[in-house]
């Protein structure tokens, strides 16, 4: 196997298939200080896989954790390469979450690899086919959301599309008042503005907000990337929940995926089949499927485990809850 590192950005996107894994991403990551690593595979001179990972120093020892996500397959080359990686890096373990769908097939993951007891991103999302009609993806939807999208237009609820840094500013509000709200621990301040940074210089960001009577009651940070349009990171108000403004911006972003000529609208994350509504993230599943997009199924979490005492260490102190916080700080999403 032929493992070099990536130099060329346009190389390299070529064959990722997910924001998190873009050359962009990669450089917010790197403005945060976090070390990024940048891989190709080839073969017979021809690059045929490309992933990045990001390493995370374990404190009170001198091993890392390193961080695949939204990857390859993680097949029997990918593994090789990744035990390459980490005998150079002292990588203790790589926490891995491949962006494949399981579909009908059935992968083999190579016995090397565990099934993670920490995933950092769900199993399951919706993802929405926006090049049909406007009309279709209307009908396709739950009929109690495309009634909140009538309410909120008959509220005159208005919707813009801002790159501003006022905008941002908004967008953090709104983010950290639903963060409060909701008991969840989100990313902190610095860690918005290096990926907003990142990405709307690179016109693969822009923001979402929705107006009532002057007064912003939601915001959306939207990535683009290739053919898809992200849903990553939204914030709402309590106010004048009875307008629906949330489904007005929900739909306002599938009409500005198909402006943008993208194919497909990522909404980030879902519960399972068959959802308990006492889940408390089961709101944010009910509001997503709404919209009537396919439900995903990825492949698992894995970890490549090098350092077994370490890794075993790390995981049962992660049952603490300040290490979750901790975890959160550390890995990203």
């Amino acid at each position: 196997m032929d493992l070099r590192p990536i130099r060329s950005k346009l190389q390299y996107n070529k064959l990722v298939t997910h924001v998190i894994q873009s050359w962009e991403w990669g450089d917010a990551r790197k403005s945060l200080n976090i070390p990024v690593l940048r891989y190709g595979i080839f073969k017979k001179g021809r690059l045929v896989k490309v992933f990045q990972l990001t390493l995370h120093k374990i404190p009170k020892t001198s091993k890392y954790v390193g961080y695949l996500p939204k990857g390859p397959l993680p097949d029997k080359e990918l593994v090789e390469a990744l035990k390459k990686i980490s005998q150079k890096e002292n990588l203790a373990f790589i926490k891995i979450e491949p962006n494949v769908e399981i579909l009908n097939s059935k992968f083999q993951i190579p016995n090397s690899l565990i099934k993670s007891p920490k995933p950092l991103f769900t199993k399951y999302n919706f993802v929405l086919d926006i090049t049909k009609s406007e009309e279709d993806l209307l009908k396709n939807m739950y009929p109690k959301t495309r009634y909140n999208i009538r309410v909120a237009e008959k509220h005159q609820v208005k919707v813009e599309e801002r790159v501003d840094d006022e905008a941002f500013e908004i967008y953090l509000k709104l983010y950290f008042e639903t963060t409060k709200r909701q008991g969840y621990h989100g990313h902190n301040k610095t860690y918005h503005q290096k990926i907003w940074q990142a990405l709307r210089d690179a016109k693969m960001a822009r923001i979402l907000i929705s107006f009532y009577q002057e007064k912003p009651l939601t915001a959306w940070m939207l990535l683009n990337f290739k053919e898809t349009l992200f849903y990553p990171y939204g914030g709402s108000s309590l106010e004048h929940k009875e307008v629906m403004a949330n489904n007005l911006v929900a739909w306002e972003a599938i009409k500005l995926g198909k402006k943008m000529k993208l194919k497909y609208f990522d909404m980030w994350g879902a519960l399972g089949p068959n959802a308990d509504h006492k889940n408390p993230w089961f709101g944010f599943h009910k509001f997503k499927m709404g919209y009537g997009g396919k439900h995903v199924e990825y492949l698992d979490t894995y970890d490549y485990v090098l350092n077994w005492p370490i890794y075993f260490l790390f995981t049962v102190i992660d049952k603490l809850t300040p290490l979750k916080i901790f975890l959160l700080k550390v890995f990203g999403k």
